[in-house]
C-alpha cells in the first residue's frame, strides 16, 4: 500500500472541512491582495478579528472560575498541574509553564507546573511530523513526566480533535480523580459529526469541556492566531486569578480594552520593511530576552505556516538558512540559551523509535545563542542580517528594526496581558509580512505543508475550492489525493503544494 493509499484508508477521520476553524473568515477574503496593495487596511482588518474573537471569548468566560479554582484545589493538596498541547497550544502550554518560572503568573512552586507538547521541548522550535497523529504518544509522554493520582491535567486544542491532546487526556482521566479540563474552539455539534475521538471526549463523564468557539481564523485554518490566543489567555487567566476565581472571567474584558487601544498601525512600516528585506535576500534576527518565548512562537510558526525553511539544525551544512531566525545574543552556546529561554533544562524524548528526531543530541544541533550569527555568516556566505529587536522596560513595550522604533505603552498592563498583546500584534505582522511575499491565496493557506493527516486534508480541500472556483468543476477527493502525493514527494524547500497540486491538474491560478 503506497502512501496515498494509506491516508485515504484513514481520510475520514481527518476531513475536518466543515468546523468553524477551518472556515474562510469574512472579514479576510482578499487578505492576500490587501497585503500587497493597503498594508494599512489590512491590518485593520486583522485587528478586527482579533477584537471579534475576544468578544466571542468573553461571553463564554464564566467557567473560568471553576478552571480557576481546579488549579487552586490542586496546588492546596500538593498536587502538580500539568499543561498539554500539540503545534501552536503545545507552545502555548510551554508558554504558561515559562511565564510560572519566570513568577508572570503565580505558582506556589513553579516545579509542580509542568508543560508539555507534541515531540517534546524541540518541536518548540521544529515540527515534528506525524507526532500529533498518535493518540498513544500523548499517554506516554504524560506518564514520563511523573503525572499521577490527584494530578490535574489541562488540555489545550484549537479544534478539538487532535488525537495526541485527546489521548493525554483520556490517559489523565484513568489516571486521576482530578478531572482533567479540555479547551477547544469548534462547536460540539460540529466535533461530534466529524471525529469519533472528539465525541468521546465531549460525552465524557471525566473529563471536564471548556468550549471557547470564537469562529474561523484571519488565515484559514491558522489557528495559531485567534484560536491559540484565546486558549491561552483562558488557561493564564485562571492561574491569574486562582486565589480569587470569581474574577477570572472579568479578565477577558480587560485584556479586550487593552486590545482595542492599540490597534496595531504602527506595524504597517515594519511589515513592509521586513517584506523587503527578504525580497532582496537578505535575513532577520529576531532578539529579545523579555519577550523571548512569545517571540520565537511566531518565528517557529511561520516556517510550518507558510512552507519556509525552518531554523537551520547546525550539524547539517545543507541546511538551507530560515528567512529570519531567533536569536539570543546574551547566551554564549546552545545549551544556556536553551535554558535562559525555557528557564529549565530541556525535556526530550530517547524513545528509541523517536530519539533521532525529538531526543537530547538533536536538540543540542538547534542554536540560538550568540554562536548563532557567525554560524550564520558561514551559512549563508556572508548575506546581510538584520536585527529585530522587541524589548522594553517598565511599562513599555519597544520594536526596533533596522531605524524603526516604535514605543507602546504598557502602563498598568499586566505583563500576561503584555505577552498576549505582542502574539496578537507580532501575528498580525507575520501574516502580512507573508502576504505581500505571496505565501498564501486570499485568505488559504496555499503554501500549508501537509506534515500530518489534518493538513493533507487540508491541502486537498484547497485545492479541490480553488479548482471549483477557477473551472466551474469539483475534482474528486481521491483523484486530488493521489495527485497531491505525487506532487509532495517532488518538492523542493518553499515550494507550494497546493498550487503545484493544482498545475498538475491542469487548473492555472
Amino acid at each position: 500500500m503506497n502512501a496515498a493509499d494509506e491516508f485515504l484508508r484513514v481520510a475520514s477521520d481527518y476531513q475536518l472541512g466543515a468546523l468553524d476553524t477551518e472556515s474562510q473568515h469574512p472579514f479576510t477574503l482578499s487578505l492576500s491582495q490587501m497585503a500587497r496593495e493597503d498594508v494599512g487596511e489590512a491590518v485593520k482588518l486583522m485587528h478586527q478579528v482579533d477584537i471579534h474573537a475576544l468578544r466571542q471569548m468573553q461571553a463564554k468566560a464564566a467557567p473560568l472560575a471553576d478552571l480557576a479554582r481546579a488549579v487552586a484545589a490542586t496546588f492546596d493538596a500538593d498536587h502538580r498541574v500539568f499543561l498539554c498541547g500539540c503545534g501552536a497550544t503545545g507552545r502555548l502550554s510551554l508558554s504558561i509553564e515559562i511565564f510560572c518560572r519566570m513568577g508572570v503568573l503565580p505558582a506556589p512552586d513553579p516545579e509542580r507546573v509542568v508543560a508539555f507538547m507534541a515531540g517534546g521541548d524541540l518541536a518548540l522550535i521544529k515540527a515534528i511530523e506525524t507526532f500529533e497523529d498518535h493518540p498513544e504518544y500523548g499517554a506516554r509522554q504524560l506518564e514520563e513526566l511523573g503525572f499521577a493520582a490527584g494530578d490535574l491535567l489541562i488540555s489545550s486544542t484549537e479544534g478539538g480533535e487532535t488525537p495526541f491532546v485527546i489521548g493525554a487526556t483520556e490517559r489523565a482521566a484513568e489516571l486521576s480523580a482530578n478531572h482533567p479540563w479540555f479547551l477547544y474552539c469548534n462547536p460540539d455539534d460540529q466535533l461530534i459529526k466529524a471525529a469519533e475521538r472528539s465525541k468521546r471526549v465531549i460525552q465524557s463523564k471525566k473529563i471536564r469541556k471548556l468550549n471557547l468557539a470564537v469562529g474561523a481564523m484571519a488565515v484559514a485554518g491558522s489557528t495559531r492566531m485567534q484560536a491559540s490566543t484565546v486558549l491561552m489567555a483562558a488557561i493564564g487567566f485562571a492561574f491569574m486569578h486562582q486565589r480569587d476565581p470569581e474574577q477570572a472571567p472579568a479578565e477577558v474584558l480587560q485584556l479586550l480594552r487593552h486590545v482595542a487601544h492599540c490597534d496595531g498601525q504602527f506595524l504597517v512600516p515594519f511589515i513592509e520593511h521586513e517584506a523587503a528585506v527578504y525580497e532582496r535576500g537578505a535575513f532577520v534576527l529576531y532578539e529579545s530576552a523579555r519577550f523571548g518565548i512569545t517571540v520565537v512562537t511566531d518565528t517557529t510558526e511561520r516556517a510550518p505556516t507558510f512552507s519556509l525553511a525552518a531554523f537551520e539544525k547546525q550539524d547539517d551544512p545543507a541546511a538551507s538558512a530560515s528567512w529570519c531566525h531567533f536569536i539570543m545574543p546574551e547566551q554564549p552556546e546552545a545549551h544556556v540559551a536553551w535554558k535562559a529561554l525555557l528557564h529549565r533544562a530541556p525535556r526530550t524524548l530517547e524513545w528509541p523509535d523517536v530519539r533521532h528526531v525529538a531526543g537530547a543530541e538533536v536538540l543540542a544541533c538547534y542554536d540560538f545563542s550568540a554562536q548563532l550569527s557567525a554560524r550564520r555568516q558561514i551559512r549563508t556566505q556572508n548575506a546581510e542580517h538584520l536585527p529585530f529587536r522587541i524589548g522594553g522596560g517598565a511599562g513599555e513595550m519597544v520594536w526596533e528594526f533596522d531605524g524603526l522604533c516604535e514605543r507602546i505603552n504598557l502602563a498598568g498592563v499586566h505583563e500576561f496581558h503584555a505577552h498576549l498583546m505582542l502574539k496578537m500584534l507580532i501575528n498580525i505582522h507575520s501574516t502580512l509580512v507573508m502576504g505581500r511575499l505571496g505565501r498564501y491565496l486570499d485568505n488559504l493557506m496555499t503554501y500549508v505543508k501537509p506534515s500530518n493527516n489534518k493538513l493533507i486534508d487540508r491541502s486537498v480541500r484547497y485545492v479541490r475550492l480553488l479548482a471549483q472556483r477557477r473551472t466551474g468543476k469539483l475534482p474528486g477527493y481521491q483523484k486530488v489525493t493521489r495527485v497531491l502525493f505525487a506532487e509532495r514527494e517532488k518538492l523542493k524547500p518553499g515550494d507550494p503544494v497546493v498550487l503545484k497540486t493544482l498545475a498538475a491538474l491542469g487548473v492555472t491560478v
